[in-house]
């Protein structure tokens, strides 16, 4: 079959299903799955202290991956690594940090920068010389097609783990976190139990996130830092953007053009982060990145109750809502809400076939529930809303259009609720920068 014609039947089929979906969600009763306890992953009886644990991999660059990894005693920073199994050409020693929170002292936290790697490859790899322990990772290809995994608001539940193996199962080349990563609320030792929960795929594939409310944990006077263990152990690319803090960054992959925002720090017109966005946008050559797409945590546009009138949501909208409609982004990905819904292209409250869509993806697994409870009627500008765990797939197929899924976890299955084909806004002439 043709390459066009196999891509028109596709978004054929997958518009059918989509209108399918959408009237049986609204039409058929759905039973919400009840809630699921709390797990821990805690350190193995079989590791020494010098072992690595909760490793995980981010971009950097076109050609760079940062490994990060903790181990409980001293051991140097250094990643060997090649295309074999067991077999290192190469190493990589980088640095080693940890922090203090309350009471609460951290291991060690080891990271290094390994590359030139090529394009839509495994690699093998082990941390401190550990030979007990392999790992491997395959980087995104360089060209479309290209698969994102999203999901927000995460957290250590069983239906966290549940998401997670349906993300595993999905064959993603990134993964994309809008906040609220461990749900550690101070706890220091629920973060090492998150990165040992979500090392099985974090070491595998490039892990990138900007963070949440929960990630703050700022106590007055006993510990008035914000953010320092998210900062200290999920550092990002953020220098190679030019931004001046790891809660706001930009990279590039296969065409897209993917920006981090920060909904907890200052956004206003003055702010460091209004400015180094202005100036990321100014950057962007649609020839080269016909897809650009936005994360940031709490939503612009819900129709659930919840969380309603923040004035992280409400005001970094009114800040910045603007600088991204003339940029023509093409996709707002959000959390906050624990829920799914998904909007039409919009502007200013309004439809707007040259704005973005805005996606609500916060129903990774969290300890503390579904927001259940949307207003009534649904906005027009809702396309389909659903109080569900689950996760979502973006498949950016070329310059022009890209899939998105939604898939909930239906007793353990992830099933396929909603889907849309999406064109790239750089691809139509009235939307034009």
């Amino acid at each position: 079959m043709r390459p066009r014609l196999a891509l028109l039947v596709l978004m054929t089929a997958a518009f059918v299903g989509a209108c399918f979906n959408h009237v049986v969600a609204r039409m058929s009763p759905y039973h919400r799955p009840k809630s699921r306890a709390a797990v821990s992953v805690w350190d193995s009886n079989d590791e020494s202290s010098a072992s690595p644990q909760q490793v995980h991999v981010s971009l950097v660059g076109q050609d760079k991956m940062r490994i990060s990894w903790i181990t409980q005693d001293s051991a140097p920073p250094t990643v060997e690594y090649g295309k074999s199994p067991g077999v290192y050409q190469n190493s990589s020693t980088g640095t080693t940090s940890s922090y203090k929170y309350t009471l609460y002292t951290s291991g060690k936290i080891h990271e290094a920068v390994i590359g030139p790697l090529e394009t839509n490859t495994v690699y093998y790899y082990r941390c401190s010389s550990d030979s007990s322990r392999e790992f491997s990772l395959k980087t995104p290809p360089a060209q479309f097609p290209i698969k994102f995994a999203i999901v927000g608001d995460l957290g250590q539940t069983e239906w966290t783990k549940t998401t997670l193996q349906h993300i595993g199962q999905s064959n993603y080349d990134v993964m994309l976190l809008p906040g609220d990563l461990s749900y550690a609320d101070f706890y220091q030792p629920r973060w090492d139990s998150f990165g040992r929960l979500v090392e099985p795929l974090a070491s595998q594939r490039p892990w990138m996130v900007t963070q949440g409310n929960h990630d703050v944990e700022k106590i007055p006077i006993i510990h008035p830092h914000s953010f320092t263990s998210y900062n200290a152990r999920w550092r990002m690319p953020y220098e190679e953007s030019g931004s001046d803090s790891n809660l706001y960054y930009s990279f590039d992959v296969a065409g897209v053009h993917i920006i981090m925002l920060g909904s907890y720090t200052d956004f206003d017109p003055s702010s460091a982060q209004y400015k180094w966005l202005q100036a990321d946008l100014g950057k962007v050559d649609r020839t080269r990145s016909p897809w650009v797409v936005v994360l940031l945590h709490a939503p612009w546009y819900s129709s659930n109750t919840a969380h309603k009138g923040e004035k992280e949501s409400v005001g970094m909208k009114a800040s910045m809502e603007g600088l991204l409609y003339q940029a023509r982004v093409d996709m707002i990905f959000t959390g906050h809400v624990h829920a799914y819904e998904r909007f039409t292209r919009v502007y200013n409250e309004k439809a707007d076939d040259c704005g973005p869509v805005h996606i609500t993806i916060g129903d990774g697994g969290n300890r503390e529930g579904l927001a259940k409870s949307y207003m009534d009627p649904t906005p027009q500008i809702s396309v389909f809303r659903e109080a569900s765990f689950g996760h979502g797939q973006l498949e950016v197929v070329n310059a022009t259009h890209a899939l998105w899924t939604w898939h909930r976890n239906d007793n353990d299955e992830a099933v396929e609720a909603d889907s849309t084909w999406l064109t790239s806004l750089s691809s139509n002439p009235g939307c034009k920068v």
